[in-house]
């Protein structure tokens, strides 16, 4: 029955897809209605993450940057959804690559990249980077334990020509991909929660204490591969900029921790100047630094 019922929905979001983005963004208006008011999506988890982040911010501050958040959140559900059918020329006017000519110039001194970046913006549609730049994209993903989900989000991920990663094999397709002496840019994202297990690691991030994970910096530092910052900026709704912030041409030669916490600070200082656009919802601080003893 629950397989049944995910093809079902399998369907109806592939027939949602094919939707005029401005019917899309009015059903989105319509979903924000649902999500904030009457199911209050995480409220509590939104409201105590931004509190905790601004204390410096007034009640009224806070409210409103809580009420544009959740009209971004209910705008990048439908923008995915709208990614597995969007026309080429559609998403090129929608998401502006700037500068690319950064990554070309890796490319061409032979030399693979590392790109992190933060849940800010809609990183879906970053998966639009092959129209770019030639290459091989690797976005790292976490496969679903729904094998109906899961395909479908790797259809979604694939639409222009992305190569998702499972987390799993990162490290051994990487190391492929430069055997074969192919240009690679792998896509780590760099707010993840650890897990138990991997709370090596702790700074102050948004006035708290936050573990963050060193997969990063670990692999740049392995294959000596140089390392980029992907700033996802807003221009208005439906519409972004992607700029690349080069961080470490040299990743080998760096003291420990200064990649993890070099790119901790730049999404921390995005985040400081335009609060509305990152993922407030996500559980960022359920481990303290007592689960790490």
């Amino acid at each position: 029955m629950i397989k049944l019922l995910s093809y079902m929905l399998y369907g109806v979001v592939r027939l949602i897809s094919y939707l005029p983005s401005s019917i899309l963004y009015f059903f989105s208006d319509i979903l924000f209605l649902f999500v904030y008011h009457i199911f209050r999506y995480r409220r509590k988890v939104v409201t105590s993450n931004l509190k905790n982040s601004f204390p410096e911010k007034s009640e009224k501050e806070i409210q409103a940057i809580r009420k544009e958040f959740y009209c971004h959140f209910c705008d990048t559900f439908i923008e995915t959804i709208k990614l597995w059918t969007i026309s080429e020329k559609e998403i090129r006017k929608r998401c502006k690559f700037i500068a690319p000519e950064i990554l070309n110039t890796y490319k061409t001194s032979g030399k693979s990249v590392v790109i992190v970046f933060g849940h800010y913006g809609n990183w879906e549609w970053l998966t639009s980077i092959n129209l770019w730049i030639e290459g091989y994209y690797l976005p790292i993903y976490k496969p679903l334990h729904n094998k109906v989900f899961d395909k479908m989000f790797l259809q979604i991920r694939k639409r222009f020509g992305a190569r998702p990663l499972a987390k799993n094999d990162t490290l051994r397709t990487m190391i492929s991909y430069r055997n074969q002496n192919k240009f690679t840019t792998t896509i780590f994202i760099g707010d993840q929660t650890p897990n138990k297990r991997n709370l090596n690691y702790w700074t102050k991030f948004l006035n708290q204490d936050t573990p963050v994970l060193l997969g990063t910096e670990r692999i740049a530092k392995k294959l000596d591969q140089p390392v980029i910052f992907v700033h996802m900026k807003k221009i208005k709704r439906g519409h972004y900029e992607v700029h690349f912030i080069p961080l470490f041409d040299n990743p080998k030669a760096t003291a420990e921790f200064e990649i993890t916490e070099t790119h901790t600070r730049v999404l921390e200082d995005i985040i400081k100047e335009e609060p509305a656009y990152w993922l407030w919802s996500h559980k960022r601080w359920k481990h303290t630094k007592q689960d790490s003893q």
